[in-house]
């Protein structure tokens, strides 16, 4: 019969994965399994590990997962170096062991592969969110597959699937907003371009939500507080990503470090067991959040020790220990040769990995080409796309005939991000520019105009440094162009290391407006005469209320990643329209969060021409501004007949004609908004049911059909589901309200 047929089942290639699964598992000894649910890092974290260390791990203790590359502290940046370690990792793991399983390598590459030195780095979460584009955030993260795979790695731990519901968290800039249904779309479009074809697809990679099931309102704003939120907004606001995600085919779910209802995400059976997958229906993978496991010991105190935050984890529902290293693995042997964890539950987890890695055909194929790695990342193509997102991105704020640029004015360029790229990429990407591709601000600007450039910085993020010195230039320039806002930072806005502010400086959760030095700079050049173009290179959506009363354009660059220079610049000089829309609300003061365009509706006791706005943000959601005009001349709305509150079918359709009726080509972006006139629950004051967008040359009209489906238009009630209810709706379309009728499931 052939060679083949004397093969151990799990080593044919054409065999069933259920198959080839169930022949390695029955060959498997007890630290065998134990290892493949166990991961481990390479670099600084715990304690540092290099090569050596990774590699005794994998031949000691069969660990089945490594991070030697693609995070904070790894062990290389360099995209070759990367290749090299992970061929070496693999060929260990395959070579020196006598079943020869394969590795699984993951990294952290939320907007591009951004912690290789010369990869394509996007635009992060809030800017990518801002360009309201599923296609092009579904090629962004195909960029980011291909280059991931290039250095050897098979599973990203993106997308961030959390809604971001408050402006004063330093994780904010990760999310897509503050809008579910924004949310929704562009994490299913992500999980769709990291999956290609299917991650047998040597293009691909792994897809993982995170952080389930909800992260993104902390209490206080502070990274890793409890989301203490009832049943009926878990489902309505958070849950809703994670839905569209797992449709789209996602791998892969990572828990959030917090607690919700009291229980702790990594040890909670109600949330990782019964929600996720009996309620949602997952049915892949779930990968502790880095030190997830050991928080439940050290912080939450939900567990008594290691041993027992391992238990309370794998009994929950986690099927990799990321980072749990050799001690993981012991405490999983230990475990389980005391009776404390049926050997079955260890089983599931195994059978999940090992599907993983025979349907990536790592079996047959585990090493990468290190001869193909510097063509792939940062290839020419890559950086194009991650041009088009940063361009699409720019929202510009505000305007009073400031904008565009002629591009012969003499400019005066101020403030911290003027000149820097590694603010210009934000967190979760390299901390030093060791020569990273693309161009500041300042040097995008000098190669767009023939006007003289001064370029004096005034300030850090935190402090003065030469304010007289930017006004005196500020001063003597037609327009001053003043790049502000924050820096590189992850969680509370450190570590401080990296980020280069102390803890407790600014930027904090306590304070949304710029630092006092920025704020000074700001002034100093406004008194000068000269106008003033605020740029803001940010990743939290900063108050900026003096700005918005007295500087005559102010720009939301966000991070805008390595292409953001230029993205700026072309923005500036009117050779890109800014077609970028606000993913979540500019706030006027700390005192009216939290807020977000979807509140729920509530009486007005004395009245409501005594009760101040609920919303009344400084910029509201959606905003944003473009240097045409564009006219509705006409809306409609029609019914189908779809009736189902899981459905993604349209319920009804809207017609929108839109002209162009300035003299530049621009795009346009049509948010559609809704409210039921009667509902069984309390639903929003409006809320967004669909989008789309449209580009028209000057002159130009056309009519765009937008489809709602029955999924946005329901919402869910605890003990009931899901609920699509019958009656008349409001519909909101650029301020245009048509009420219609619906006929739902009830």
């Amino acid at each position: 019969m052939g060679k083949q047929s004397k093969q151990p089942v799990y080593q044919q290639e054409s065999a069933p994965t259920a198959k080839r699964v169930d022949d390695l598992l029955d060959r498997m000894t007890l630290l065998e399994k134990a290892g493949q649910v166990t991961g481990g890092w390479g670099g600084h974290f715990r304690q540092y590990l290099d090569v050596d260390d990774l590699a005794a791990a994998v031949r000691e203790s069969r660990i089945g997962a490594v991070a030697p590359f693609g995070w904070g502290g790894s062990l290389t940046s360099d995209p070759a170096e990367a290749a090299a370690i992970a061929n070496r990792l693999q060929r260990t793991s395959i070579e020196d062991s006598r079943l020869g399983i394969p590795l699984l390598f993951n990294v952290d590459a939320v907007h591009g592969h951004a912690y290789i030195s010369g990869a394509t780095v996007f635009p992060n979460g809030l800017g990518a969110a801002a360009t309201w584009d599923p296609e092009l955030i579904r090629e962004c993260a195909a960029v980011t597959a291909r280059e991931v795979r290039a250095t050897g790695a098979h599973q990203n731990y993106s997308p961030t699937v959390d809604v971001g519901r408050d402006p004063r968290w330093g994780r904010i800039f990760e999310t897509f907003g503050e809008s579910p249904l924004l949310v929704s779309e562009l994490t299913a479009a992500k999980v769709r371009g990291y999956r290609g074809d299917g991650i047998a697809d040597p293009d691909s990679v792994l897809a993982t939500a995170k952080h389930f099931p909800a992260y993104g309102e902390p209490e206080r704003g502070e990274d890793a507080a409890p989301v203490d939120v009832s049943e009926y907004k878990l489902h309505n606001t958070f849950l809703e990503p994670f839905k569209k995600a797992i449709g789209a085919g996602v791998d892969s779910v990572m828990p959030s470090y917090n607690s919700i209802n009291g229980e702790p995400s990594h040890g909670s059976t109600s949330a990782l067991s019964t929600l996720l997958r009996d309620e949602l229906g997952f049915d892949g993978h779930v990968v502790s959040d880095w030190d997830g496991i050991r928080h439940l010991h050290e912080d939450h105190k939900t567990a008594t020790d290691h041993a027992d935050s391992v238990h309370q984890a794998r009994k929950a529902g986690v099927d990799i220990g990321s980072v749990g290293y050799i001690p993981h693995a012991d405490r999983i042997i230990e475990l389980v040769e005391s009776g404390a964890l049926d050997e079955d539950v260890l089983e599931t987890s195994v059978r999940r990995i090992l599907s993983i890695k025979f349907d990536l055909g790592l079996f047959e194929d585990p090493y990468v080409d290190e001869g193909g790695v510097d063509e792939t990342v940062g290839a020419h193509t890559h950086r194009e796309t991650a041009r088009k997102a940063a361009k699409e991105s720019m929202t510009l704020l505000k305007n009073d005939d400031l904008l565009p640029l002629t591009g012969d004015e003499d400019i005066f360029v101020g403030g911290p991000n003027a000149d820097d790229l590694v603010h210009q990429l934000g967190g979760w990407s390299v901390d030093q520019d060791d020569g990273l591709p693309g161009q500041t601000i300042r040097e995008a600007i000098e190669s767009a105009t023939t006007g003289e450039v001064t370029h004096t910085t005034g300030t850090t993020l935190n402090d003065t440094t030469d304010i007289d010195t930017a006004v005196e230039n500020a001063a003597a320039a037609d327009v001053a162009v003043l790049a502000l806002g924050e820096g590189w930072y992850l969680h509370e806005f450190g570590p401080e290391q990296q980020a280069g502010v102390a803890t407790n400086e600014w930027p904090t959760r306590s304070e949304l407006r710029l630092s006092e030095a920025q704020r000074d700079l700001v002034q100093g050049v406004h008194e000068t005469g000269t106008p003033v173009v605020g740029v803001l290179v940010t990743g939290r959506p900063l108050i900026v209320d003096w700005m918005a009363d007295n500087v005559p354009a102010i720009l939301m660059a966000y991070f805008p990643g390595t292409a953001g220079g230029v993205a700026v610049a072309e923005t500036l000089f009117g050779e890109n329209d800014p077609s970028g829309r606000l993913p979540v609300s500019i706030p006027r003061s700390p005192g009216d969060l939290p807020q977000h365009h979807d509140g729920l509706r509530h009486p007005t006791p004395i009245g409501s021409d005594e009760h101040p706005d609920s919303y009344d943000p400084l910029f509201q959601f959606g905003h944003g501004l473009s240097y045409t005009d564009f006219e509705y001349e006409s809306v409609s709305i029609t019914d189908t007949d779809v009736r189902t509150a899981e459905s993604d079918s349209p319920v009804v359709t809207v017609d929108v004609t839109v002209a162009n009726v300035g003299e530049r080509q621009g795009t346009e972006t049509i948010p559609v908004y809704a409210t039921p006139q009667y509902s069984t629950r309390v639903r929003p004051e409006r809320e967004l049911v669909a989008f789309d967008r449209v580009h028209l040359k000057s002159g130009e009209r056309r009519t765009v059909t937008i489809e709602i489906s029955g999924r946005s238009l329901s919402y869910f009630i605890p003990q009931q589901g899901r609920i699509l209810e019958s009656g008349d709706y409001e519909f909101i379309i650029n301020g245009n309200s048509i009420v219609a009728s619906v006929t739902g499931s009830q």
